[in-house]
């Protein structure tokens, strides 16, 4: 059997074979196209800030994989760029995310989950994913970046075909990705003619008065933030129930012990992060990863998940374990790329968690085989069906 055999179903099996094979595999793409991929933790975390490993597609060679392919007005983001591009952008918008903002972000935040919590009642049944996990982060990005109520179960839907495309629907992803576009020229539009006390209209104002921002970089920009800031949570939430619930004696732990929740966040993201790749990379020159040389402008993807289950890093790392030490997972990237939205990812993770398991003492698993999307990339659940009560019975 292939090793790569299963990367989409059975990933972390698939991952861990491919790591105790050798460092660094040539696999191929979701597309067919051949791509290497780096499994090891110490050649993940290297990789990711090593300069001669570009997200620049200009230095891709033809024939082989890429990824997803957008429009110019939606690519032009923080994923396909390096410096100086990279670092104008990311500073126009990185005060959005800082510590300090996000702090100011945490009432909001739980009046939500809260919110949503009451619209499920005392007890009964629900897919989590539908009614928590997806609509809290949806909330709080689109309430960041001043979008209307109106137009946030489309962007859902449009964002779930983008992260697990039906390859026998190809016309699925096409019709996403116009949509997208259209949305966002609209909403950019309505923006300049009614400006809000909101992140977009910022941007707006800072590419209007000047500052070294293309319209398509406004417009990628806008879709990065809204697409990872909500993808990458809801992934986050969805895994991190689970996990508790598949783990009764680690749920029973956090419930005895709530102060350890924020520490509980990072094994959720190491033990079962929202990424299974990070943005896939083109060396600019022949380069050497775990004793394989690469040529340039071939595909590498650096495997977040394998290298975060590397047990040369991390002890029994299949093992989930709230206890554990799981600084310096790679789950949200390392170095210039790391997750812009990382700070409110994990505050928002960390509040639902808690407004969830406050509320209700009695959580279960209402159907043991949970479905994940069919996806080389991102690792989540499609539904997440549990039952629930407000006093156990």
């Amino acid at each position: 059997m292939d090793p790569a055999d299963g990367l989409i179903d059975h990933p972390h099996d698939a991952y861990r074979r491919l790591r105790d094979t050798a460092p660094v595999h040539r696999i191929a793409g979701t597309d067919g196209n051949p791509a290497w991929v780096v499994t090891r933790y110490q050649d993940v975390r290297e990789a990711l800030t090593d300069p001669r490993l570009s997200v620049d597609k200009r230095h891709a060679k033809e024939g082989n994989y890429q990824g997803l392919s957008l429009p110019p007005a939606l690519d032009a983001n923080l994923l396909n760029m390096e410096a100086p591009d990279h670092t104008r952008v990311r500073r126009l918008v990185v005060r959005a995310f800082t510590a300090r903002r996000v702090e100011q972000l945490r009432a909001p935040i739980r009046e939500t989950a809260d919110r949503l919590l009451d619209a499920l009642g005392p007890h009964g049944t629900t897919d989590l994913i539908a009614s928590y996990a997806a609509p809290l982060p949806i909330t709080v990005i689109c309430d960041l970046l001043g979008i209307p109520d109106r137009h946030r179960r489309d962007f859902r839907v449009w964002t779930d075909t983008l992260v697990a495309p039906d390859p026998a629907r190809p016309q699925d992803a096409k019709a996403a990705v116009a949509a997208m576009l259209g949305f966002f020229g609209e909403l950019l539009a309505d923006k300049r003619q009614e400006p809000a006390d909101d992140l977009l209209s910022d941007l707006i104002a800072v590419r209007d008065e000047g500052d070294r921002l293309s319209e398509d970089e406004l417009m990628s920009l806008a879709f990065l933030i809204l697409f990872a800031g909500y993808e990458n949570t809801v992934q986050l939430i969805g895994n991190a129930v689970a996990a508790l619930l598949q783990h009764p004696e680690q749920l029973a732990a956090l419930r005895a012990d709530p102060a350890r929740l924020p520490a509980a966040v990072e094994e959720f993201a190491r033990f079962e992060g929202p990424a299974l790749l990070a943005i896939r990379r083109f060396p600019t020159e022949d380069v050497t990863l775990g004793g394989v040389t690469v040529p340039a402008g071939e595909t590498v993807l650096l495997s977040l998940a394998a290298a975060n289950r590397d047990p040369a890093r991390f002890p029994e790392p299949d093992r989930l374990d709230l206890s554990r030490d799981a600084s310096g997972h790679l789950a949200l990237g390392h170095g210039i790329h790391y997750c812009l939205g990382a700070p409110l990812a994990r505050a928002e993770t960390e509040i639902a968690l808690a407004a969830l398991l406050e509320r209700f003492p009695y959580l279960a698993l209402a159907d043991e085989d949970l479905r994940w999307r069919r996806s080389l990339r991102a690792r989540g659940l499609l539904s997440l069906p549990l039952s629930y009560a407000e006093k156990n019975s």
